[in-house]
């Protein structure tokens, strides 16, 4: 059965350009006052980041089915995705502070990491998901690179502290996977999981 439309369970702006970029007719279902929606991206010890960011999805998604039945809204499949950066087996969220975010952007300098995304969509009774995972690595950042990175705000709340599609990119030295994964919706597994239920 096809909708007119999904519900979007994510803050994130940039995911929003990549469903209109897809055409995709969608709304936004972001928590309410009382959720505590960072609480769930916490990480639990020894857990690897592809674990880690299916299972932030999928507690994003359960907690979306909620709210959007405690708000009365009609039924409509709901998408939720959840980025993650690993160096190594070290998963790097979203940065606390400024000095959080310099000592994540220290490490990453130079080297090669991986970016995965992991996609859930539910429609009834029905679960998909995806996950994609790619390689960034940055060319060697200067301190004082860092620093003037770090002063512009784009890190903040970014995971592994930076956005490749914004400042950042000037210094990524090449990328193998999914661009659209790295921003934080891949576009072609995306389409995949929700194309029988909305036009595309």
């Amino acid at each position: 059965m096809k909708h007119p439309f999904i519900y979007l369970a994510s803050q994130s702006p940039r995911r929003r350009e990549l469903l209109t970029q897809m055409g995709v007719e969608h709304r936004l279902l972001l928590p309410l006052p009382d959720e505590d929606a960072e609480a769930l991206e916490a990480s639990s010890p020894h857990e690897s980041p592809k674990a880690y960011v299916q299972r932030v999805t999928l507690s994003k998604l359960q907690a979306a089915q909620r709210r959007r039945q405690q708000l009365g809204w009609p039924a409509a499949p709901i998408l939720c995705a959840d980025t993650t950066v690993a160096l190594g087996k070290s998963i790097m969220g979203k940065p606390a502070d400024a000095a959080q975010a310099k000592a994540m952007l220290s490490d990453l300098s130079g080297r090669e990491h991986r970016v995965l995304t992991a996609v859930a969509v539910v429609s009834g009774r029905t679960l998909r998901q995806a996950l994609s995972e790619s390689r960034v690595r940055f060319d060697p950042l200067t301190p004082a690179w860092i620093k003037r990175y770090v002063a512009s705000g784009e890190p903040m709340g970014k995971a592994g502290a930076y956005a490749i599609q914004g400042l950042a990119a000037t210094r990524i030295a090449g990328i193998r996977g999914s661009y659209s994964g790295i921003v934080g919706l891949p576009l072609r597994e995306t389409a995949q999981l929700i194309e029988d239920w909305v036009e595309i």
